[in-house]
């Protein structure tokens, strides 16, 4: 039988640079352009960069073990060999010189020379190209989960309406009885008759479920579908210390997030102040190229944030507004009447929140770049990330192992709208994270459906 060797393209090693010790009994074979590949993405401040630094210190412990041109064996039975072209006959059909055409016809010439070749990469088109050369080519399919397996975070039972009634529905206990469900998995009972009479519980493990009710905040805000009551109820539980919240444009994720943030941080004093982040993925121009110093290309940058923002500040103005005029009505009987406006005072500060700017010069509320936040330990804030979807499962790990004592940390994204090349539904850093922490005490995780922004918006997320 020929000898199989599995060739390993340069976003594999970027997108996850512990790839070299993921196969097991094989020989994996590094193309010498990969090495040049690498070369010229290390002196990168971006997150290619530091995975690439990161393949570059992994292979260099490596060669301390044996040559790499002749092959260097792993406690995992693997061999990790740098191929070179020596074959100077071998050709591929195709006129452009680049980086992915060198490592094609690599893999032909070893295949020529009789070995059976598995080109790994990212890059959609080298694997149609390679498939048409004959090579056999595959994804890196390393913690990959498929779409008919994620975990929403809840599910659906419909029952007759006499059993909403009841302390908990005998259906709810039926699915704890059998083990269909997940700790802090969410159960959405509603009547058969009427979608809209329903009850909402949290399974806490064993037979212990949550009743979940709307939460009382000093704001005219509310959770307007259940999906957002489930995602608040997770938000404002202090045990839970790492969420994912899923949903296409619209859903409420980073609204409730932030709304959740400010109020377990102004009004309940539970955290010091509020971390929010957003990975650089650009549709366009990347945020280098924008003018002022690295808070004014955040600000740029942070736009949407500002927008919820300004809608949570609009209507907790209008609730202090309307706290100020009921205090008016009232009658404080002091000596002096120094009490009753500091009474009113008091009342109007504890139900207004402050403009952003305000918040972050107060030390409240932090924007921050996700290229600082490596190596950090951030204690007692609520940390909310904004777009994960756009990260690799390695930048995730990078992310909630920052977590400090006394933190939340929070994932928010759309894994259907990804905008690196290199990522797909199954393959970032959100989705893998959520499927890795489900079950976990500390852990929970909603997807969101129905989209609150506006009929238009939730007509293009389904029709476009």
């Amino acid at each position: 039988m020929a000898k199989k060797i599995y060739l390993l393209d340069t976003n594999v090693l970027v997108h996850d640079p512990k790839a070299l010790f993921k196969f097991e009994d094989a020989l994996i074979g590094i193309p010498s352009v990969v090495l040049e590949e690498l070369d010229n993405f290390k002196g990168e401040n971006t997150a290619r960069g530091r995975n690439t630094r990161e393949v570059i210190r992994y292979l260099d412990e490596i060669r301390n073990k044996g040559q790499l041109g002749d092959g260097v064996q792993l406690h995992n039975g693997c061999i990790v060999k740098v191929i070179f072209l020596y074959e100077k006959k071998t050709s591929i059909p195709f006129r452009m010189k680049t980086e992915d055409n060198e490592i094609l016809l690599i893999a032909v010439s070893l295949k020529n020379q009789g070995y059976d070749v598995r080109f790994i990469s990212k890059d959609l088109n080298a694997r149609v190209k390679a498939d048409a050369l004959g090579v056999e080519s595959s994804d890196y399919l390393k913690a990959r989960i498929d779409e008919d397996q994620f975990y929403c975070g809840w599910t659906h039972l419909k029952v007759p309406s006499v059993q909403l009634k009841r302390e908990l529905p005998d259906d709810v206990m039926e699915l704890a009885h059998e083990k269909l469900l997940t700790i802090n998995e969410f159960v959405l009972v509603e009547s058969n008759n009427n979608p809209h009479n329903y009850r909402l519980f949290r399974f806490l493990g064993g037979k212990k479920f949550k009743p979940v009710h709307d939460p009382a905040f000093k704001w005219p805000l509310k959770a307007r579908n259940p999906q957002q009551l489930m995602a608040l109820d997770l938000l404002l539980d202090c045990s839970i210390q790492f969420i994912s919240l899923f949903g296409p444009a619209g859903t409420g994720k980073t609204f409730l997030a932030l709304l959740a943030g400010l109020h377990k941080t102004l009004i309940e004093s539970q955290y010091e102040k509020i971390l929010v982040s957003r990975p650089v993925v650009p549709l366009g121009r990347d945020i280098g190229y924008l003018p002022g110093t690295m808070q004014e290309k955040l600000h740029n940058w942070m736009l949407p944030v500002f927008d919820n923002m300004e809608f949570i500040v609009h209507s907790s103005s209008l609730a202090a507004h309307q706290a100020a005029a009921e205090g008016k009505k009232e009658k404080v009987k002091t000596k002096n009447g120094k009490n009753g406006k500091k009474h009113k005072r008091e009342k109007k500060e504890r139900n207004h929140v402050s403009s952003m700017e305000e918040l972050m010069h107060q030390g409240k509320l932090s924007l921050e770049a996700i290229t600082y936040m490596r190596g950090r330990s951030i204690p007692y804030q609520y940390i909310v990330i904004d777009e994960a979807q756009n990260l690799t499962p390695h930048e995730v790990k990078t992310l909630v192992s920052r977590v400090g004592e006394g933190s939340k940390i929070i994932l928010a994204g759309d894994p259907y709208q990804i905008d690196s090349p290199y990522l797909d539904f199954s393959s970032n850093g959100l989705v893998i994270a959520s499927e890795a922490f489900k079950g976990k005490s500390i852990f929970g995780s909603v997807y969101l459906e129905v989209s609150e922004r506006s009929e238009l918006s939730q007509l293009a997320g389904e029709l476009l």
